[in-house]
């Protein structure tokens, strides 16, 4: 997001500055890990119809907070704690962000996340976007006698970034009403109960069961 100097329209002897969204490209791992990320999305070669290059964004809706200094001693040991998101060549000797041996000896740990990042080259390779997602509880007489999730959840969201030329929800079934005189097998009646036979990208659902 970068600022940019506009007239006011309803004022024009005024000037304002407006966010704008710019895009860039990273090429190296050093450019792709972040403590904060605001806006990434992994592009594809392919575009949609409207010009855009396909692809995926990553959108982390929780966040962990710092764990221990950088300049602690133990720090290596969860060195993928530095970044909320990096992204990295994917490679087979680095399977794994951390070892369960760290807990060990975390002064000289087994596997240190912060030397995968070594400002290798990114475009046109397979990578791998390590996320870390999670919150800090702070207990309170409210978490008696359990711990509400409200306000608690954590994760990230693989949401498609141009990829489609238009929301594919559309194509979704709307909700279905009948009543128990009706025979809810007939598609006609019950447009779910035939989904599986419409659309071949769908598991194998159980039969649809009504018990009236």
């Amino acid at each position: 997001m970068e600022f940019e100097m506009a007239q006011a329209p309803w004022s024009p002897e005024q000037q304002i500055e407006r966010p704008r969204l710019t895009r860039k490209v990273l090429d190296t791992e050093d450019q792709a890990a972040f403590s904060t990320p605001r806006c990434l999305y992994f592009a594809a070669n392919s575009k949609n119809k409207w010009g855009h290059q396909r692809g995926y964004r990553i959108q982390i809706t929780s966040s962990a907070g710092d764990h221990i200094p950088e300049a602690s001693s133990m720090e290596r040991a969860i060195s993928w704690a530095r970044y909320q998101l990096a992204v990295t060549r994917r490679k087979e000797e680095e399977p794994t962000s951390t070892s369960v041996y760290n807990q060990n000896d975390p002064w000289t740990p087994t596997v240190a996340f912060a030397d995968f990042i070594n400002n290798e080259t990114i475009t046109n390779q397979d990578l791998v976007a390590w996320i870390t997602a999670g919150f800090l509880h702070i207990p309170h007489s409210e978490d008696i006698p359990n711990t509400v999730t409200v306000g608690n959840s954590v994760g990230f969201l693989l949401r498609p970034y141009n990829y489609y030329d238009l929301d594919p929800s559309i194509y979704s079934q709307d909700g279905v009403f009948f009543t128990s005189e009706q025979d809810f097998t007939a598609c006609e009646i019950n447009p779910l109960a035939c989904l599986p036979k419409t659309a071949s990208c769908l598991p194998n659902f159980p039969p649809f069961t009504f018990d009236g």
